[in-house]
């Protein structure tokens, strides 16, 4: 490991073994604290939570049980074109390629891409970056099923991790971004985002991203408002975090789960919305939130792509497209870039 990393104070490290290490940021380096966000994204004309607070022990888990809901084809369709990937994405790679996962959760369709890597290698490193503790089990697991692989886990920000995977070494990365998460940016952030990606790599590595794509909208918002009721769970979920965590009074019963697709931003919006007029306190965050019957606190967008704006958003930022995979629905498309 580099002595820049080894210096950086910023980051603690925690050695599980031999085979395991992950990084923490200290405290001070976060900039701003979950109370402090709260505080300014509820305290606004258009009210929102960031969605990557979806993702306490509780959060992960409901995902987890959304990815195998029968309406939820993003999961499913992203595994089934990676399992066609395991005879084409071999001629891109080498023995000096390591795996960097943005959002890694419990590492389900990691297994896919590690599967191709192990053969192609005697030992495989692996970079988990994902803000849950969710990433030490899953990595563990990781570890009992595949002999040759060492794991350097990051628990942070995609921002911090990428940051962190600069300074690294001079490997060669495979970088990649599944599940259509890019989909949850704005086009601006997006777009920034991909560049900061960019910016990272270096001449040799790569980067393969999974965009979900434009299609009918009663399959869009089936998908993001479920039968069973587990995403509006999912939803709910992250008032209950905020009540635990910052000392809150959310009632959950003066809210619902609200999901729509709206076509000409070519996204599905999620929200929260009041049920009642009703006043909140969130002691941590000094912020006491009255909310109008009706009113909407803004979860996440999840945007959808056509295969002319995916092209032209790689180029625009950098890249070069190597491949693009699709399904058979033409659901889901998976690209391999290059740096340009």
């Amino acid at each position: 490991m580099s002595n820049t990393i080894q210096k950086n104070l910023d980051y603690k490290k925690y050695v599980v073994s031999t085979k395991l290490q992950y990084f923490k940021p200290h405290a001070t380096k976060i900039e701003k604290t979950f109370a402090e966000e709260i505080s300014s994204s509820l305290n606004r004309d258009s009210k929102f939570i960031d969605p990557k607070y979806f993702y306490d022990k509780k959060g992960s888990d409901l995902f987890e049980k959304i990815c195998s809901l029968p309406e939820y084809y993003p999961t499913r369709t992203e595994i089934s074109i990676l399992k066609q990937l395991q005879d084409e994405l071999p001629s891109y790679l080498d023995e000096n390629f390591r795996l960097v996962e943005l959002g890694s959760g419990t590492s389900v369709k990691t297994r896919l891409i590690l599967d191709i890597l192990v053969k192609l290698q005697d030992t495989t490193e692996y970079f988990p970056i994902d803000i849950s503790e969710i990433l030490t089990e899953s990595s563990e697991q990781l570890l009992k099923d595949y002999d040759g692989l060492h794991i350097t886990g990051l628990i942070d920000t995609y921002e911090g991790g990428l940051q962190f995977l600069k300074n690294f070494d001079d490997k060669k990365n495979l970088i990649i971004f599944l599940g259509s998460s890019f989909g949850n940016f704005s086009p601006n952030d997006g777009c920034e985002f991909l560049k900061k990606i960019n910016s990272t790599m270096k001449s040799g590595d790569l980067f393969l991203i999974g965009l979900d794509l434009v299609k009918d909208s009663s399959v869009l918002e089936s998908a993001y408002d479920d039968s069973q009721g587990i995403t509006a769970e999912f939803n709910l979920n992250i008032l209950s975090r905020i009540n635990d965590e910052l000392d809150a009074d959310f009632s959950l019963k003066n809210f619902s789960h609200y999901a729509i697709y709206n076509e000409k931003k070519q996204r599905v919006e999620m929200y929260l919305k009041s049920l009642v007029n009703q006043s909140v306190i969130v002691s941590k965050s000094n912020l006491l939130l009255n909310l109008e019957k009706n009113e909407l606190i803004h979860t996440e967008h999840s945007h959808k792509f056509t295969l002319s704006q995916i092209s032209e958003l790689l180029d625009s930022t950098g890249f070069q497209i190597k491949q693009t995979w699709l399904d058979d629905n033409k659901h889901f498309s998976l690209t391999l870039a290059s740096k340009n």
